[in-house]
């Protein structure tokens, strides 16, 4: 499997963060864990499916994904290809008018959120495409013809940093106290900004934080309390929902993205 990234042009820098495509040339199942960016995937080649438990099911030719405390399993079939929008954190918003909040731990077919006919054109022209520089390009002309709202939310990007800042180590009433507003507005206008509340965007910034930051000699109890956690068995509950895994199984062998 190959990963090629890509980075947006200046207009839309303050928006996307990276373009990624992936090809396989075999078949395998990656392990996608929870991050804080929506993302939109476009499948330009082959066959790509869903695993969730005993049940597998193909997914459309494009998608959108809302964030996630879970993790997925994908199963790239052998020759396939897709393109994968990241968006920055409130970056999404410009784009798309709908509650990204209702999203949350779901995939739908893009084409509930842009024009049938409009997703169509794109995915016959992405197939098409003679490389990956046409595709990123067919891409940011379909993003520029949708976007809608360019000004950032100041209250929202401050908070999101902020939250970063403490490793989703924060207490949200807190937080809003601290941007000047009420608890009520915050997540309202958080939800609707980012596509999720901000207690659980925190908590996705914690479990991150724990497996970016996992030094060897640490117990796993002590990396618990390190993170707010208040017992080792209720931290293993959210690990294994994160990851998949129990921490000891996963750090033995990480296969992720």
């Amino acid at each position: 499997m190959s990963f090629s990234t890509y980075i947006p042009t200046e207009i839309l820098k303050p928006f996307i963060n990276k373009y990624l495509i992936i090809e396989s040339e075999d078949e395998l199942v990656n392990r996608i864990l929870p991050d804080t960016s929506l993302t939109v995937v476009f499948r330009f080649q082959g066959e790509v499916k869903y695993v969730n438990k005993d049940e597998v099911s193909k997914l459309p030719g494009s998608v959108i994904s809302g964030l996630r405390k879970s993790v997925r399993l994908i199963n790239y079939l052998k020759g396939s290809a897709a393109l994968i929008i990241h968006f920055k954190e409130t970056g999404a918003r410009a784009f798309f008018k709908q509650p990204l909040h209702e999203l949350f731990e779901q995939s739908v077919s893009l084409d509930n959120f842009i024009q049938k006919e409009k997703i169509a054109g794109i995915e016959e022209r992405l197939a098409e495409a003679k490389n990956n520089d046409h595709r990123i390009a067919i891409i940011e002309e379909l993003l520029l013809s949708i976007i809608y709202d360019i000004h950032d939310d100041k209250l929202i990007s401050t908070a999101v940093q902020k939250i970063h800042n403490t490793k989703g180590n924060i207490k949200i009433k807190e937080l809003a106290d601290t941007l000047y507003v009420s608890h009520d507005a915050f997540e309202k206008r958080f939800r609707k900004t980012v596509g999720t509340t901000p207690k659980q965007f925190s908590s996705i910034i914690r479990m991150k934080a724990v497996i970016q930051n996992m030094q060897q000699k640490q117990t796993f109890t002590d990396i618990a309390y390190d993170a707010g956690f208040f017992d080792q068995p209720h931290f293993n509950k959210e690990f294994k929902l994160f990851t998949g895994q129990p921490p000891a199984d996963f750090f033995k062998s990480p296969s992720f993205w």
